[in-house]
């Protein structure tokens, strides 16, 4: 990972996210925040939509109707995750690497907050130890048949209360690094590394940074009834697995399980 401008560590009670102490981390960067949303990605597509800049972002402390993947939903409590929705304004051959921008830029902040053995799920989901830390939720907004930009939603378990079933699955940061984190130090390293990915001369090198993460490949797979080996993804985020009959399967989306 290319080098992160250190932060001052602050002294301030790490459960409160204020706009103050992002403005503190964030500087000039443009930001609005909200104590609590319905979803941080709706809010931030109606800001792209008024003429938000590239790169500016939505925090938000709670989200009542927080959305993942195949249309699941969550409740994020205030002071125990970090939730942000970039804008983004790529090109329509750029489109699907956003996802990757995103677990790219996640797995890079856990590891500057001190993780190991952190890999990324195929599509886009951040593991440390095998356990789900972060999810990413990228949303193209068209006018029509014309791209107008992307949501890029983040959400990353810092100190969230698991019941037994979760917590077979999922993981706290801070748990991971037995140490209390500053969410709005980590949403500033968070911004810094989606920005550092979105100049165009290190968006060449998303794939590779991606790819040589994931935590699945030349394993035994199973998604959506496809069963057989993942053996290769493609620079638009394909999937590809080899089944035991060796036809190749190419799969756009679905829930990867190690078998």
């Amino acid at each position: 990972m290319s080098s992160v401008t250190p932060f001052m560590k602050k002294d301030a009670d790490t459960s409160v996210l204020t706009a103050d102490l992002l403005r503190e981390y964030l500087g000039n960067h443009p930001y609005r925040y909200y104590e609590s949303v319905d979803s941080s990605n709706d809010v931030a597509a109606q800001w792209l939509r008024s003429g938000a800049p590239e790169g500016g972002v939505v925090v938000a402390d709670e989200q009542h109707k927080g959305r993942g993947r195949l249309g699941r939903t969550w409740h994020t409590p205030p002071g125990v995750a970090l939730a942000l929705s970039f804008v983004l304004r790529p090109s329509p051959d750029q489109l699907t690497q956003m996802s990757m921008v995103g677990a790219v830029a996640a797995a890079e902040l856990c590891e500057w907050a001190g993780a190991s053995r952190v890999t990324i799920k195929w599509p886009n989901d951040v593991l440390l130890d095998g356990r789900k830390v972060c999810g990413v939720l990228p949303e193209a907004v068209w006018r029509g048949s014309q791209l107008e930009g992307v949501i890029l939603g983040i959400g990353v378990n810092v100190r969230m209360s698991f019941d037994a079933a979760l917590a077979a699955r999922a993981v706290n940061l801070e748990d991971v690094v037995s140490a209390r984190l500053e969410r709005a130090e980590l949403a500033a390293v968070l911004v810094q590394r989606v920005m550092h990915w979105r100049q165009p001369g290190n968006a060449p090198n998303v794939f590779s940074a991606w790819k040589s993460r994931l935590a699945m490949l030349g394993r035994r797979v199973s998604v959506d009834g496809v069963v057989g080996t993942a053996a290769n993804v493609d620079e638009s985020g394909g999937l590809v697995i080899v089944d035991d009959a060796g036809i190749q399967h190419r799969v756009i989306a679905g829930d990867v399980l190690l078998i």
